[in-house]
């Protein structure tokens, strides 16, 4: 197949260049426009406007602003990102030759925190601030405009080779020796292993799946303590987890509210909540019970490239 990714420079982008480019031809649609090896060439949004792009079978849409965790991105770029562009790309889609088009959204457009025990597809999505805003804005508009084969995908937090954000922190504070103060809390994340990512987007491309929208994530949740214990084997390290009084720590992050402390109540709540989503949807579509690789395997595996580095 011929391919064009946006945002193909990008972590994501440069994964799935590695895992797609041996059997098809890879085209990049970018803000930057560097040589990559597997892409036959990474065009600029202008030539896009003046239709100086090649004729393509799938578009993967990976152009996007990333959540700012210290929220100190405006709301604006948001939305002139992740949703604009995809407007834009979307438009093109619709009067072009291609006929899949993969759109990456976030569960974070589903929901900022999850009411129930997990998040999945039917829920009526309630994101809060304009990372989850602008995302949701831009799912809305290839829904009523939607034609083709159109999958939008709502992935969690997504780690592999050349990860970068919070996995990374902790890792850091790990090898540190810097002990983790919030062992009592035992949350439960789902996370999202650039394999299994690779894997789902492979099936995509090949296979005759229904358009619609779909959760995407490695199968088991796994806790932050579990995940401080995955690091602490991969690097050899002793394990590190402090389990202080939950109602106690409550009272820390209140009073780093009142003094501008790094832990506060809010930081408090995202550290130690849960937050699982559902994928059993995209492994019916997929025709499949389980998704290749393990929850933990896939932690091991992006911990040992934080090694390698």
């Amino acid at each position: 197949m011929k391919i064009l990714i946006t945002g193909i420079h990008g972590f994501v982008g440069s994964n799935l260049v590695r895992a797609l480019s041996p059997e098809h031809t890879i085209y990049g649609l970018d803000i930057v426009s560097p040589e990559k090896e597997g892409v036959e060439k990474t065009y600029s949004w202008d030539e896009l406007d003046k239709g100086l792009l090649p004729e393509v079978d799938a578009i993967i849409n990976l152009a996007g602003k990333a959540h700012d965790t210290k929220n100190q991105a405006k709301a604006d770029i948001y939305f002139k990102v992740n949703t604009e562009l995809t407007k834009r790309i979307y438009d093109y889609f619709l009067t072009s030759s291609a006929q899949k088009f993969i759109q990456f959204s976030s569960v974070k457009a589903a929901a900022d925190s999850v009411k129930g025990d997990f998040v999945d597809e039917t829920m009526e999505p309630a994101p809060k601030g304009p990372y989850g805003e602008s995302k949701i804005a831009a799912e809305r508009y290839i829904q009523e405009h939607i034609a083709k084969q159109t999958y939008i995908l709502r992935p969690c937090m997504i780690h592999g080779l050349g990860n970068k954000g919070n996995l990374n922190l902790l890792f850091g504070v790990v090898c540190r020796g810097i002990p983790w103060p919030l062992g009592a809390f035992e949350n439960q994340r789902t996370f999202m292993s650039i394999d299994n990512l690779t894997f789902i987007i492979q099936g995509l491309l090949t296979k005759e799946i229904e358009s619609g929208i779909y959760h995407v994530n490695d199968d088991e949740p796994v806790s932050t303590n579990e995940l401080i214990e995955v690091i602490c084997q991969v690097m050899d390290k002793k394990v590190r987890v402090w389990h202080i009084n939950r109602k106690l720590m409550g009272v820390f992050a209140c009073i780093g509210d009142v003094l501008h402390l790094p832990l506060n109540s809010e930081r408090l709540r995202k550290l130690t909540e849960n937050y699982i989503s559902d994928n059993r949807k995209i492994k019916n579509a997929l025709g499949i019970t389980k998704m290749p690789i393990r929850a933990k395997e896939g932690l091991r595996r992006t911990i040992l490239s934080f090694k390698d580095k």
